[in-house]
């Protein structure tokens, strides 16, 4: 009998869990379909009259005055500048966090990193500003990108370090008395064993460098090089909102890291569940 509440438990609280995200993005769902007379009437009724997918083909089109054309360059930008960031900054973690992790002694680096990490963005924002000026990198892909590594980097290191620490050091011995130097050891032994927690570090990294709103704002000024938090938020200025817009943008943004997730699921969960405990 206790095991059946406690199944039905667990039903119930992923019932919820689901239900308290999935809700927000069924209802911008619902927006992103009602017309304005429809988001506008009182009573609120909860679903459209006329369901209106013009806003989705507006926003996936090129054509000259479409909003498309400005989403589109965004989305292209976010994902260029987002890959790019985490793909340097797991090539500069790794070999810090194992560093980290097998030579003990050097952890006053690392929280002295953390610390750095933890002082509010706007601290940065002037020095920040006067070297990527003096290297003629603001508004560029390259510019947001070094900014944007400067955060997940310290994140990833810490992260990695403890998945590393969690990892048996008899394998990585025993590999170097076969005469694998300490590099080979890394590729050959460490990162295959340590895939799982890479995956979910490049996820955290990569959703830190896709959400970034600050830094992007202040470092680009036109769609050369501005993020898609950037273009969502200039469609809300100006004097009239299409709120319905706005929502569509919402749904067509949360799908890269949808399908993001979706790939990298076992590796996500392995990832995270790593060095939980150890037997």
């Amino acid at each position: 009998m206790k095991q059946k509440i406690r199944l039905i438990l667990r039903y119930v609280a992923a019932a919820l869990l689901a239900v308290s995200i999935l809700a927000p993005l069924f209802w911008m769902f619902l927006m992103s379909v009602s017309s304005a007379e429809d988001l506008t009437r009182v009573p609120l009724e909860w679903l459209p009259r006329q369901w209106d997918f013009s806003r989705y083909a507006s926003l996936l089109t090129l054509e000259a005055g479409q909003p498309g054309a400005l989403f589109l360059h965004a989305l292209g930008n976010s994902l260029l500048v987002a890959c790019g960031a985490t793909l340097i900054s797991l090539l500069l973690a790794i070999p810090a966090a194992y560093s980290f992790s097998r030579y003990p002694g050097r952890d006053i680096w690392l929280f002295g990193g953390l610390a750095i990490y933890m002082v509010p963005p706007v601290a940065f924002v002037l020095p920040l500003y006067f070297i990527l000026e003096k290297l003629a990198l603001l508004n560029t892909h390259i510019g947001l990108i070094l900014v944007y590594c400067s955060m997940i980097i310290p994140f990833l290191t810490w992260m990695l370090k403890n998945q590393f620490d969690a990892l048996p050091i008899d394998i990585e011995q025993a590999a170097r008395l076969d005469g694998l130097r300490y590099w080979q050891v890394l590729l050959r032994i460490t990162l295959p064993l340590a895939k799982p927690a890479l995956g979910a570090s490049a996820m955290f990294g990569w959703l830190l460098a896709w959400d970034e709103f600050f830094y992007a704002l202040l470092f680009t000024n036109n769609i050369n090089a501005q993020t898609l938090p950037v273009t969502i938020a200039g469609f809300t200025a100006g004097r009239a909102t299409d709120d319905g817009l706005i929502a569509a943008v919402g749904i067509l943004a949360a799908i890269p890291p949808l399908f993001i997730a979706l790939w990298l699921q076992k590796t996500l969960v392995s990832g995270l569940t790593a060095g939980g405990s150890k037997g």
